[in-house]
């Protein structure tokens, strides 16, 4: 009786919080239906919107069955691609030669403008990310967000767009807009986009497409890239894509969780400088608190239920009045100023929704 109490109030509590913060991931929309990565008005930039953070941040509203709110982001990004449909064009008649001349990462959330300051818009990743959802989305729901055949046209591009790059072998920024370097990340968001894009009626990707990325992704993992033996950002190849073998799986976690988790959080790689707690830069890396909801959803996908439990209570002690910060500075209980962040707050109503399932 005292653990059927105790289970009670521990949902009651998740149930509390998930309602919470689905509130204040809510208020990071525009009325285009892009997410702001964080605060709206931030100085530092974050009120833009990103493709990845807003993959990441509709996953807590396709997991907990808000379609309307997918709908009005993915309707976004698809008139996103329309708008700059000639750059798509340019990029699958000759391969860009330099960075501005990719698909941009990021983009104004109202007129849906590039922004041209030097950036490391070269993500392959950020394309990978939406095939899939628009793939998924057809999956389960036919027709929902490809309506017609200048939808399908341009999802058709972005295949061809990622077989025109040699995704790959295409050294990119990655998942952390920083160095170029082909990474194993943004392989397998591609893989992962190219297959569930075979769920789009009238969209064709040929098998050598996948098999050249798979190819790759075997030869690669579980390292990150050629520089980066382990790193955060391998976590979305077990969780949402799944294209690890059961082996790079186990690997990808003993080394994530060996080497990167720390108290408040995950550090995103070995001598990380954005955020660093120490001068010298090249230690005391920042704690991301979505590395911690990260682990709670893949380990429940595992089956492994005491630790998704484990890491979701850990996940629960990063929150604040404001929302779940970025990042934690190393050994501190001080969050920067990126809270709430949004891509925090996706991977924390989903680790909360999938868990108490």
């Amino acid at each position: 009786m005292i653990f059927i109490s105790e289970y009670n109030t521990s949902m009651a509590r998740n149930k509390e919080l998930m309602a919470k913060h689905l509130k204040i991931l809510e208020g990071l929309q525009y009325d285009s239906g892009l997410f702001a990565a964080s605060k709206k008005g931030e100085e530092i930039g974050y009120d833009k919107a990103w493709l990845r953070d807003n993959f990441y941040e509709c996953l807590a509203f396709e997991a907990t069955a808000d379609y309307d709110t997918v709908w009005r982001c993915y309707r976004a990004i698809l008139d996103i691609f329309k708008k700059h449909e000639y750059k798509i064009d340019f990029a699958i008649d000759k391969k860009p030669e330099h960075t501005h001349q990719y698909i941009h990462a990021r983009f104004h959330p109202e007129t849906f403008e590039e922004y041209w300051e030097e950036w490391g818009n070269k993500q392959n990743d950020s394309v990978g990310c939406i095939l899939w959802m628009l793939g998924r989305l057809e999956e389960i729901r036919n027709g929902f967000v490809i309506t017609d055949e200048d939808d399908r046209r341009i999802a058709q591009k972005l295949v061809r767009y990622l077989e025109t790059l040699e995704y790959w072998q295409d050294a990119d920024s990655g998942m952390w807009e920083e160095d170029q370097e082909v990474h194993a990340s943004s392989i397998g968001a591609c893989v992962a986009g190219l297959k569930m894009a075979r769920h789009i009626p009238g969209v064709e990707v040929p098998d050598s497409l996948i098999a050249k990325g798979e190819d790759a992704l075997r030869k690669l993992l579980p390292r990150e890239s050629a520089r980066k033996a382990v790193d955060l950002a391998l976590l979305s190849l077990i969780w949402p894509y799944k294209v690890t073998t059961e082996k790079e799986t186990v690997e990808i976690l003993r080394n994530v969780e060996y080497h990167l988790l720390r108290n408040r959080g995950v550090i995103r790689y070995k001598n990380d400088r954005y955020y660093n707690n120490n001068p010298d830069g090249v230690s005391e890396e920042a704690e991301w608190t979505f590395g911690l909801s990260w682990l709670a959803i893949i380990y429940q996908e595992l089956k492994q239920y005491e630790k998704a439990q484990l890491f979701l209570k850990r996940a629960i002690a990063t929150d604040t009045e404001k929302g779940i910060p970025e990042l934690y500075y190393s050994g501190t209980d001080r969050g920067n100023d990126n809270t709430p962040l949004g891509w925090s707050e996706s991977l924390f109503i989903v680790a909360l929704h999938e868990v108490d399932r």
